[in-house]
Order: structure tokens, then sequence, then C-alpha cells
């Protein structure tokens, strides 16, 4: 009996999302990319515009989208965290929520960066104080609680900003800070309450053992496993129980005391990529093992190309890095790290906003608002616009046929004409 209740709840937190839905922060596949089709070539207000919404402030959050409605973060003018509602169709705002105050920022980001998550039936809103707070699609309180609170505080330079994953009836979030009781924690969806705590000690010293990323499910045939990156290392974990499967490390071969990771990995044909910070190697590890298998299980290792910041994206075959402060791209054979090609983006403004790739194209914004429309095969800049506005962080989603774009001051809603 137990086992059917559990298999009925997580069925209902699973079953309203649809291929055309962007219902987490690196999409429907959690790898940035999308099946959709028929999206515009150009985010040209003055062309290809559906709709736009003020809001209230400045955040990194992504928007999510499914069932017709848009979910959003933000911070509002009395620094207050607020969780947002719009129509998909119109940019109405349908309700907002405010959760908590929010008055910590820095020039790197603010306690609104997480972004939300939603099975479409229900959307899960996190913050950078610790605060997590669970709605219907309705703006209906489901619950809500404060991990700082419950589990103590966070210890990161830079503000808690990772954004919770939700799978197979679990909500899984992680806390990897300056402090020895790093964890990935699990969590009821609909109840908010604890299913599991897992400790992830690590050996990295000072700010290396902070992570600002995502956890990552990844699938291999019958098996799924919860990525985790940050203290130096990768680690996957029993999505049931927490407990950690293998890890690997080896590419801060210095022990750096100042290698904050914020780039999640990317899963791709059996690989876990990631992206070493300030300069470091990507690494592609081949899935599988027990264990530490840093001296197994690794594929390749690049040279000087990496990022920093911006998570890449995994599309057609393809990996796709944005070197964010050299505002160049590149495109990668995953299989051996070898370059496809590359090209030089230019502008004004650093890239901190990830990737998105679509209908053959991909989506990037740097910092201060100008958008770039690419083809995803070749080096081919289909279009440039400027939405203006910064700091503008939060990565492009696509969903039913639309490009939604989070600058720093609206969110937008693009068709092709």
């Amino acid at each position: 009996m137990r086992w059917c209740l559990t298999l009925f709840a997580s069925l209902i937190v699973c079953s309203s999302v649809r291929a055309a839905d962007w219902p987490q922060w690196r999409g429907p596949n959690l790898n940035g990319s999308s099946t959709e089709t028929g999206l515009p070539d150009s985010l040209d207000p003055g062309s290809t515009l559906a709709w736009s919404t003020p809001l209230a402030g400045a955040s990194a959050a992504s928007p999510v989208i499914a069932g017709g409605k848009l979910f959003i973060s933000t911070i509002d003018a009395n620094k207050k965290l607020v969780a947002l509602c719009l129509d998909e169709n119109t940019g109405k705002i349908l309700w907002q929520k405010p959760i908590a105050n929010g008055f910590e920022s820095n020039e790197r980001n603010n306690l609104a960066s997480p972004s939300p998550i939603t099975d479409g039936r229900n959307v899960w809103y996190s913050f950078g104080t610790g605060d997590l707070a669970a709605f219907d699609a309705a703006g209906n309180p489901l619950w809500a609680r404060n991990i700082q609170k419950d589990y103590g505080p966070f210890h990161v330079q830079w503000l808690y900003a990772s954004t919770p994953l939700l799978s197979d009836g679990k909500l899984y979030v992680q806390v990897l800070h300056r402090s020895d009781d790093s964890y990935l924690l699990a969590l009821d969806p609909m109840t908010g309450k604890e299913l599991w705590k897992q400790p992830r000690p690590n050996d990295a010293v000072g700010e290396s053992k902070e992570s600002y990323a995502t956890p990552i499910l990844f699938k291999g045939g019958d098996k799924s496993e919860v990525l985790v990156v940050g203290g130096d290392t990768v680690t996957a974990s029993d999505p049931e129980t927490g407990k950690e499967l293998w890890r690997c490390g080896g590419y801060n071969a210095k022990h750096a005391d100042h290698w904050r990771t914020i780039t999640s990995v990317v899963p791709i044909d059996g690989l876990v990529v990631t992206c070493a910070p300030k300069g470091g190697p990507i690494t592609a590890i081949k899935d599988g093992g027990s264990g530490d298998v840093t001296e197994t299980n690794v594929a390749w290792r690049t040279g000087q190309l990496t990022s920093d910041v911006c998570v890449p994206l995994a599309y057609n075959g393809s990996l796709y890095i944005m070197e964010g402060d050299r505002k160049k791209i590149h495109c990668m054979d995953p299989a051996t790290g070898k370059e496809k090609w590359s090209g030089s983006l230019g502008g004004n403004s650093v890239f901190r906003a990830s990737p998105t790739g679509a209908d053959g194209k991909i989506y990037c914004m740097n910092e201060i608002g100008d958008v770039w429309v690419l083809a995803a095969d070749k080096f081919q800049v289909l279009s440039t616009s400027s939405l203006g506005g910064g700091p503008s962080r939060a990565s492009i989603a696509v969903a039913d046929g639309k490009v939604f774009v989070r600058t720093s001051g609206n969110v937008y809603a693009f068709v092709k004409k």
C-alpha cells in the first residue's frame, strides 16, 4: 500500500509536463535544449515581439513554462522576494506572492537568483535566504519552509543561488558551502518533508568548497543518478537513497583555494561534462563505476578552453561552450573534445546567461541585454538585437513556439511572424 501511494504521488508530480514545456532551469532535458520548432530567427522587439511585462526588480532567475503559465522569481522595490505567475500567451500577471525579505545583494547576484521549478500542476520557488515555497498552479499555497533555519546557515561568499531539481517524486536541494557539512537533500515535493539528507564531504579548501550549481539528473539505460559538482569533484548519488555511487576529481590539481563552482554538469552521450572554474579544464567523465573514478573514467580534458560561469549546452549531438569573458562560443564533439567550430560574438559586455538550443538555433544574451540568434550547425549569426537593461543574467527559455527572455527589468515573449 505504501509503495502504491508513493508511486501515485510521483505520477501526480510528473504527469502534467509536456514536451513543449520548459519546466526547469535547464529545460525539459536538463541540458539547455528543447525539441521545439517554428521559433523566430530574431528577438527584435520591433518585429517578433508577442508581449512584454515589466518586472519589479532584477534577478538571474530564468522563467519556467508549463500548462499555459510562466513562473518567475523576482525582488521588488521593497526588497521582498516574490513568486510570480504570468499568462504565457499574454504576459498578464495572474498572481504574485511575497515569500521573504531579500535585502542582501552584491555585484554578482541577489537572493532571487534560483529559478522556479514546475510540473504543470504545481510550482516550487527557491530563494537565497533558504526559503522554499510550493503552490499549485492557481497560486494556492501548499507548504513553505526555510533550509537555513532547519539545517544551519549557508556559508557562501556570493549568496546562495542553486536551483533545486525535480525528478520522480522528489525535490533535490544541494548545499555545497564553505563548511564541513555540505549535503544533498531530498524532499517530498507535495509536503516539503525530508526524505533523506546525504553528507557530501570533500577535501577542497577555502572558496573552492562553494558551489552555485544545480543538481542534474543522469539517465542511462535502466538507472538514474543525481549529479552534483563542487568542492573540486563531481559526484553521482542514488536518487532513492542519496548514497554516493562514484566521484571524480583531479581538475584542481594544485588545490587552489578560490575555485568556486558556478557551472552545472551536462550529461551527453554517456558522458558527464564539467567545467572547472577560473580557466581550469573541461573534463568529460564516463558515467558508471564505483567509488573514486578519477584515474579510470576520464574520457578527455581540454587545455585552455573552458567556461567559468555559463553552463554548456548539449544539443543535436554537439556540445556548445560559451566563454563569457572572451565573448566567444565553441562547438565541440562530445566524444573527443575536439572543436568543430568557434566564433566571436563581440558586443560591449560579458555573457553570464547560459546558451539555449532549439529549432536548429542557439539563443544567447549578454549582461546588458543584447541578444544573439545563431545557427547551430556552423558559426553564423542570424540576428542581433538589444533589449537593454542590466544586469541581465537569466538564461533564455523556449516553449509552445515562443522564446522567453528575462532581462533586468522585463520578461519578453517572441514568436515567429
